[in-house]
């Protein structure tokens, strides 16, 4: 069995003698750079799907583990880098606890499973197709119906800036007004994708959060920060008048906290730990990587 690259060396190691230091932001007087890692690169196309597929499925069990999903309500999905216009996504009914990259079906815009003999759920195609052709940038989406984001959803409302986590999607996420029964038309993923725009999350009124990313691991941590972001509304609210971030500082650390590398990075450690705890998840083979349509 082949597995994927277990430790990921995310940083040049010193030479002897070399001290390392954090780098100074040469714009701002007194200020330092944060030095993150950047994703992997691949060799061959084969050696990216099974890495997409592998970090799609440790997606799930992290949700599961966190427990983000409910019943059979939830789907998450990537892009194939061959075949940009098909994407994987768990099989109807499959607890996401237990998804294995072998259960992983392959699906077109029009709802056509190419790849894999799992019944396909019908909202996952109406949502994930009209968001993954109307976003070319969106690798990975993710929905679910998470006890915090749904929760939050029936109040209407988009995040606030109160503490320095919701400053991720400050300005960066949008609400998708009313609530017309389970989706299953595909006018109505249409409008969820128009709503979404250029922003990396929706809050689903009634009904739940949606979130995209340039990866797995961005779209899925986005979701996790989101619902704990509603979480942390829901409680401020609940104690009393929560004090915003102003425009400015939430802004500002928007750029650090909210862009791409770092949704990316902070998604290592639930990386990290979910395979140590689960080591079946790295367990692939080279028919992982080959996609023969």
């Amino acid at each position: 069995m082949a597995s994927e690259n277990d430790a990921v060396k995310f940083f040049r190691e010193p030479t002897d003698g070399q001290k390392l230091s954090f780098a100074k932001d040469t714009k701002n007087l007194g200020k330092f750079v944060f030095t993150m890692p950047q994703p992997p690169s691949f060799a061959s196309v084969e050696d990216e799907r099974r890495h997409r597929k592998q970090r799609l499925v440790a997606a799930f069990r992290i949700f599961s583990k966190l427990g983000l999903d409910e019943g059979v309500g939830g789907h998450l999905t990537c892009r194939d880098p061959e075949y940009p216009d098909l994407f994987w996504v768990n099989p109807f009914g499959k607890s996401f606890g237990c998804i294995s990259t072998k259960d992983l079906i392959l699906v077109d815009h029009e709802g056509t499973v190419v790849h894999g003999r799992s019944p396909l759920n019908a909202a996952a195609f109406v949502i994930h197709s009209k968001i993954h052709a109307a976003r070319p940038d969106a690798i990975a989406a993710c929905h679910s119906h998470s006890m915090y984001g749904k929760a939050f959803s029936s109040l209407a409302t988009e995040v606030l800036p109160i503490t320095q986590d919701a400053c991720m999607f400050y300005k960066h996420h949008a609400l998708f007004p009313g609530f017309n029964g389970v989706v299953a038309d595909e006018a109505e993923g249409e409008r969820m994708a128009e709503t979404l725009g250029s922003n990396k999350a929706l809050i689903l009124q009634n009904h739940g959060l949606l979130t995209v990313g340039g990866s797995v691991d961005e779209a899925a941590f986005w979701f996790i920060a989101l619902d704990r972001s509603c979480q942390a509304q829901l409680l401020a609210m609940s104690a009393g008048s929560p004090v915003c971030i102003s425009d400015e500082v939430a802004a500002d650390s928007f750029k650090t906290v909210g862009s791409p590398l770092s949704g990316w990075f902070n998604f290592q450690p639930y990386y990290e730990l979910i395979t140590k705890e689960q080591p079946d998840i790295l367990l692939t083979d080279e028919d992982d990587g080959k996609l023969v349509l």
